[in-house]
């Protein structure tokens, strides 16, 4: 965990969110470990239930919550909360819904939903744990982003969208933060085979597992890297249509199938 002290907390304690499923499912089974304690949170009880279960009996305490990432208040009670009992050192951010345009487009309250969650979830999450970190002079946090963040897809708009505000926001914070003795990752993550992408009516490129996306996510996070950006091919891909004129990459892209409107 970033420390701007030089010392090792004794007792590693680990805030993630969407750890019902998906990637931080995946994540929080790789951290669970003896001396490890974990505070969990999802929407899904009974998925949540059985990750927890799994963590513990890799030798890790663990507290799981089921809450909305949306209401801001009960997600600064409940982070706050868990600070009390001991100060965290890492904060994962990753809750996230995703849907398409269909065949109709993006209706305004799916546009509004997924940001709602995708956005005002994630800062939910990491706002209220800065003070205390700049306080104690150490600590990590982490927001999902994506590798869609780099340039819109017409197939899923907001969703892209979303991904680009956490994105940017996260690596304009990160030197303010660092400078304060905490430390914060954007993580940027290609195609990785969760319940979301099962949805998927495309072909996608380097698809990995939740298990290997999580060690990346790890191995990123111990060198407090700004960004964790992966699979590498991916991340080339997505730089390279960024480089590419606008007028050209949009003929490319209008050839994608569009993502369901009610995949999230």
């Amino acid at each position: 965990m970033y420390n701007l002290h030089g010392h090792e907390p004794t007792t590693p304690l680990h805030l993630i969110t969407g750890a019902s499923s998906g990637i931080d499912d995946a994540l929080a089974r790789a951290y669970a470990a003896d001396g490890i304690t974990m505070f969990l949170g999802g929407r899904h009880a009974e998925r949540l239930a059985g990750v927890a279960k799994a963590c513990r009996k890799k030798g890790a305490v663990v507290h799981e919550t089921i809450h909305d990432v949306v209401d801001a208040e009960a997600m600064t009670n409940w982070v706050h909360r868990c600070d009390g009992i001991h100060p965290l050192d890492l904060v994962v951010a990753n809750a996230g819904i995703s849907a398409g345009t269909g065949f109709a487009g993006e209706s305004a309250e799916q546009v509004r939903r997924i940001f709602s969650v995708n956005v005002d979830g994630a800062l939910n999450t990491v706002l209220p744990a800065v003070p205390a970190m700049v306080e104690r002079g150490r600590g990590q946090l982490a927001v999902v982003s994506s590798l869609a963040s780099f340039r819109g897809f017409p197939g899923t708009p907001a969703h892209c969208v979303s991904k680009a505000a956490l994105r940017v926001w996260g690596e304009g914070q990160w030197g303010w933060l660092v400078q304060n003795g905490a430390g914060l990752s954007v993580i940027c993550p290609g195609f990785v085979k969760t319940p979301m992408s099962d949805g998927n009516p495309y072909g996608m490129p380097f698809l990995m597992d939740a298990e290997r996306s999580a060690q990346i996510i790890k191995r990123g996070l111990a060198k407090n890297r700004g960004r964790i950006a992966y699979p590498w091919q991916t991340y080339w891909m997505a730089q390279a249509v960024v480089m590419m004129p606008v007028a050209l990459t949009d003929q490319m892209l209008r050839r994608l199938p569009n993502k369901p409107s009610d995949n999230g």
